[in-house]
């Protein structure tokens, strides 16, 4: 049945991509977004242009200026909808800002979240709630699996960690940053709303998100960035573990493909990894050799040799939880294809804005 959903963050890289691809299936959508990766990363992070080409090129698409932050703008928001189904993307997602803009973090992530959930318990308790959380919930427990070092990347050293990181890893007494703790607040937060109210909802504990809408700036999306960064010819700075520093990377089509996997059969408080996993990851020295090849010149960059503090040194998403309850769900990029398209695209975006 073809119905209403409400998505939040909806004018940024997952939120946009959830309009155009569930409008693409036939249903309408309502989207709410405040342009917060203004306010948070300045210019570069502006999400006004995406905006602008969701509103001409998807229809019927209606646009809510709305802060989740807005408790009240937000209930009246869901009470008015009355969603089919919620997609929260909305957040801030910089595990650098948070610790300058603490209050703005935990409020945006966390109470949110909360707003939306009450929201959702009083309007539409039976509309399925899927929340965008974040690896970063582990903390650096990750960065306890045995690992060896290899030319140009970390990796796990145990046959039995190949797969990478499950659900099953703990989220307690480890470092997180205050991002990571702000998301696994909201984390606890939906899922506690579907045991304890009996909503269907959802945590999807994401890796690396990217693709060709992302917005990427220095404080975050380190993939997108990389290649605006390449393109232009401006120095990138690796920062710590000399950029032998893994991250599993999935495209956000496939992001949007496994929500709609999860929505044919939505169960309450379920919780699971989501990445390209051992099909699609690299380190940060590997994509760049991989844009220095597509670009046909070597990626200008330095090194910090400080890491972030709590940061993962090798983060693969182990996938087999996800993949056993969705069998019919697969990638349809892996970061080969993503790196050439984001190249692409950069590309094309620098020689019609020389044109102009």
């Amino acid at each position: 049945m073809k119905s209403t959903l409400l998505v939040t963050g909806s004018s940024g890289l997952i939120g946009s991509e959830a309009v155009r691809y569930f409008a693409g299936l036939g249903h309408s959508i309502v989207g709410a977004d405040n342009n917060g990766r203004r306010d948070f990363f300045g210019p570069g992070g502006d999400t006004q242009a995406t905006l602008e080409s969701l509103r001409r090129e998807v229809p019927g698409f209606e646009h809510t200026e709305l802060d989740v932050r807005d408790r009240e703008g937000v209930a009246r928001l869901v009470k008015r909808v009355r969603p089919r189904a919620v997609i929260h993307c909305a957040a801030q997602p910089s595990h650098d800002l948070a610790k300058a803009r603490p209050f703005d973090d935990f409020e945006t992530n966390a109470n949110g979240t909360l707003n939306l959930l009450e929201a959702v318990r009083h309007a539409a308790p039976d509309s399925p709630f899927v929340f965008l959380s974040t690896n970063k919930v582990y903390g650096d427990a990750p960065n306890e699996v045995p690992r060896v070092e290899l030319p140009t990347r970390f990796d796990y050293a145990r046959e039995e960690d190949h797969e990478g990181i499950s659900e099953d890893c703990r989220i307690d007494a480890s470092m997180h940053s205050l991002f990571g703790v702000s998301k696994t607040s909201a984390d606890l937060l939906v899922q506690e709303y579907g045991r304890y109210f009996g909503i269907p909802t959802v945590c999807f504990r994401a890796g690396c998100m990217s693709g060709p809408q992302h917005a990427g700036v220095e404080l975050h999306g380190f993939l997108s960035y990389l290649v605006k960064s390449a393109v232009s010819g401006r120095e990138y700075t690796v920062i710590g573990h000399a950029g032998k520093q893994v991250r599993d990377q999935i495209h956000a089509h496939d992001v949007c493909s496994a929500i709609e996997a999860w929505l044919e059969k939505p169960r309450p408080a379920a919780v699971y990894n989501l990445g390209g996993g051992r099909e699609s990851n690299g380190s940060v020295l590997e994509c760049m050799s991989m844009i220095g090849e597509l670009l046909g010149s070597r990626v200008v960059h330095s090194h910090d040799p400080r890491p972030r503090a709590g940061d993962h040194v090798c983060y693969i998403s182990d996938m087999r939880r996800f993949r056993d309850d969705h069998p019919r769900w697969s990638l349809s990029r892996r970061l080969p294809d993503m790196l050439a398209e984001m190249v692409r695209l950069e590309l094309d975006s620098r020689q019609m804005a020389l044109s102009a």
